[in-house]
């Protein structure tokens, strides 16, 4: 378990993380999210003794991380795949942890196996692709067979059977007990993945729920209607009380009715339908909702620079020739 109470952290003028209190609890898989610059990295850094918190505390398995005798077999962290030697082999970087941590040879074997690293780990970790460094991170993090997991984009670099590999490994390590806390940016492996979500933005936090409650909170339920008879559709439903927006498609989005109102209400118009489909928010829809004031770039934003940069050229070209004149 990881317990957090008033944790903060201040590098100069700039506040990174800002008096946050959560408890991550073994069992289920527990996804850490918010945008870049957002206090996730800081804040599990601060969590494995690698930056000290300017206020507060966090405990993992009721004790600060550095207060541990044998860390490793409590808490296994990936935060930095590629901090390796580039002239050790893979094996050679496992063997030296686990010499150094009283860990049997035999454990190395068995993590080299597991992780996929067993045609690679007599070739250097300068050589390494970024998803073989990845797995030696997991490896590493494995190593003491820890009763917590921390775990810092584990997927990035993966390739999709990496990917489902990484999902199926922290659901199996959550079904044993254990504490497992991954961050992501991919929403799409969150909302597959975890159980549990912590957002945070801004270093505060913002959500820390199950998965579907921050879904069921953030939905606004709607469905997909298409018909030939659309207008006549639209009439009849907006008599019903429901809200009709038609898409760019020639469908209609309807909130306000459930699907089972809405094929009522179709035939008592006497219009045909083919298509009733009732829409839910994704992970990702709810994610961006609940962090839009806590990002730093706006896709918007991108848009509108996009969408300028035409006109913008132009008077330059204008004011240029202008001159020339």
């Amino acid at each position: 378990m990881i317990e957090a109470h008033g944790l903060t952290k201040r590098y100069g003028p700039k506040l990174a993380v800002d008096d946050v209190t959560f408890t991550v609890r073994p069992g289920v898989v527990t996804g850490f999210l918010g945008p870049n610059g957002a206090g996730k990295s800081t804040t599990m850094r601060m969590i494995t003794g690698l930056d000290r918190p300017t206020a507060g505390t966090v405990t993992v398995n009721g004790r600060p991380y550095a207060q541990h005798r044998a860390p490793l077999a409590e808490v296994g962290a990936l935060l930095e795949a590629k901090a390796v030697h580039p002239g050790r082999t893979a094996r050679q970087h496992l063997q030296a942890l686990a010499a150094t941590h009283g860990i049997a040879t035999a454990r190395v074997d068995e993590v080299i196996e597991l992780t996929g690293l067993t045609p690679v780990a007599r070739k250097r970790v300068g050589g390494f692709s970024l998803g073989m460094g990845q797995r030696l991170g997991v490896a590493v993090a494995l190593l003491g067979d820890p009763r917590t997991l921390i775990l810092d984009e584990p997927v990035n670099g993966l390739d999709p059977e990496g990917v489902l590999w990484v999902r199926n490994l922290a659901k199996y390590l959550a079904g044993q007990g254990r504490t497992v806390f991954l961050s992501s940016h991919l929403m799409s492996e969150v909302a597959l993945t975890a159980d549990h979500v912590i957002v945070i933005g801004r270093g505060r936090i913002l959500a820390d729920m199950s998965v579907q409650e921050l879904l069921d909170g953030a939905s606004r339920r709607t469905v997909r209607v298409r018909s030939p008879q659309a207008t006549a559709l639209a009439d009849a439903l907006r008599r019903d009380g429901a809200e009709v927006t038609a898409g760019d498609d020639g469908a209609l989005d309807v909130a306000g009715l459930e699907a089972a109102r809405i094929g009522e209400a179709a035939a008592a118009a006497g219009v045909v339908l083919h298509e009733l489909t009732p829409q839910a928010s994704t992970l990702e829809e709810a994610y961006m909702a609940l962090t839009a004031d806590s990002v730093e770039y706006h896709a918007e934003d991108v848009a509108a620079v996009s969408a300028a940069e035409p006109s913008r050229t132009r008077e330059q070209a204008a004011t240029s020739e202008g001159e020339a004149r």
